[in-house]
Parts: C-alpha cells; structure tokens; sequence
C-alpha cells in the first residue's frame, strides 16, 4: 500500500505558530501532525509513503532523518519553489504513486477512520476515486446521488453550483481530507497545468467515471486548520493514534 501525505501547506490559519514551522509539524501534546498521520498509514499497513514539502520545507526533511523515516520508505516530492495545490501534487508524485490505488490524507486531518477497511472498500469498489466524507456544517460540498456517486460541487457562500451527471435529490457531504484513489486517475489531469486542484479533476472525471462516496459519520474526525481546533485535538488523540 502506498500513500501521499500533503503537508505543503501554508497553515496561515494557524499563525503565529506557522510563522516559523510548517504546519505539517505542529504537535498535539507533542506529536506532530505529520508524526500522527505517518503512524496511522503505517499501522494501517502502508510501507512507502510520500510527502510533499513547500513551507519550512528543509524542516519536514530534518524531522524524517530524525525519525529514521519511521522505520519505512519514506520519500519527499519538494514544491518549495512553487506549491502546486492538490492535483499539482499528485501529478509531480506521479513516479511514486502510479503502479497501484493508493492513500491520500491531509496532514492536518485528525481520524480514527480505519484507513486499511477505507482502501479495501475502495478496491472492492472498483471506483476510480473513493472520498471519505461526513455530514456537518460547511462552506464547500460534494454532491452523490442516492448510489453515493459524485455528481457535482457547490459552494453555497459563493452560490456556485458545479454538476458533472444531472441528476435530482443530490446530497451534500462535506469532505473529509482523505481519498483512496486509482493511478488511473493521471490519466484525467490537464496535460499542460502544473498548478490545479484535484477537485476540478474529480467533477472532470465524474461525467464518465465512478468517484463514489465513503461516509464515516460514526467516526471521530477534525480538521486541525484554526488555533480553536488545535487546543481540542489534544483531547482525541489518544483515540487517534494507533495503539
């Protein structure tokens, strides 16, 4: 099993302390945000993981030698001379990430979500994308059908509405961070971009393909993007973390 861990991101939500760290290394009571999704993927079975690196970027490399790469393969995909959101990542990860389906989570996304039942599942599936997602409050959603395949986006602050099947009764879900996707997917991205979203490539894809929905609802789950939201991960990370 491999994986991706996105961990280029500017954490400006989190500032002052991303003002000198990524945001990839702020611990909760100690761990790191990166150290906590490394053992969940590993525990989970994954062996060879890559992360990709823009702010503090010398930092994330440091902090693996330190660990002895977690006793895996452990490799790094280096955006520190241009962040190329979630598609742009993927794409330069390509070598590492085409040979078979493989995990992607955020680093920042705090779960006890069982990753190694999530890629099985998505095996099972035969789904080109698998998207862990839950029902609660936000800003930006994925639209499934009553089979719990993508249709479309929306973003209800904007009012924009993006629909790749027409179908009626979409339910929004809310995006957990986390996919379970096939190298088939590289066959999707646009040809030229090196800056893009992998969204814009799910709702391309979703006209033909199956993208399908994984709700884990009953499980705990936080996005650890606000200094509110860091303060209460301490109190699920034991729950959190692999035993």
């Amino acid at each position: 099993m491999r994986a991706i861990i996105f961990a280029a991101g500017l954490g400006t939500r989190l500032r002052p302390i991303t003002d000198s760290m990524p945001k990839a290394l702020v611990p909760v009571k100690g761990h790191p945000l990166l150290e906590i999704a490394i053992l969940r993927l590993k525990a989970a079975g994954c062996r060879d993981i890559i992360v990709n690196i823009h702010h503090f970027g010398e930092q994330i490399i440091d902090f693996l030698q330190a660990k002895d790469h977690f006793g895996i393969n452990i490799q790094i995909s280096d955006e520190r001379d241009l962040l190329l959101d979630t598609g742009g990542g993927l794409k330069k990860a390509e070598w590492f990430l085409k040979e078979e389906p493989f995990l992607v989570t955020n680093a920042d996304a705090l779960t006890n979500l069982d990753l190694r039942q999530f890629y099985q599942t998505h095996l099972q599936n035969d789904a080109l994308a698998t998207l862990a997602v839950r029902q609660r409050e936000s800003s930006r959603y994925f639209l499934f059908n009553s089979v719990g395949q993508l249709c479309g986006w929306s973003n209800v602050k904007t009012g924009e509405t993006r629909l790749s099947r027409d179908e009626p009764d979409l339910k929004p879900r809310c995006f957990s961070g986390i996919h379970a996707i096939s190298p088939q997917i590289f066959d999707f991205f646009p040809a030229e971009a090196s800056v893009f979203s992998i969204i814009d490539t799910y709702l391309s894809a979703a006209a033909t393909e199956r993208i399908v929905a994984y709700p884990h609802d009953g499980d705990i789950w936080m996005d650890v993007g606000k200094i509110p939201q860091l303060e209460k991960a301490g109190e699920i990370l034991e729950a959190v973390l692999p035993r």
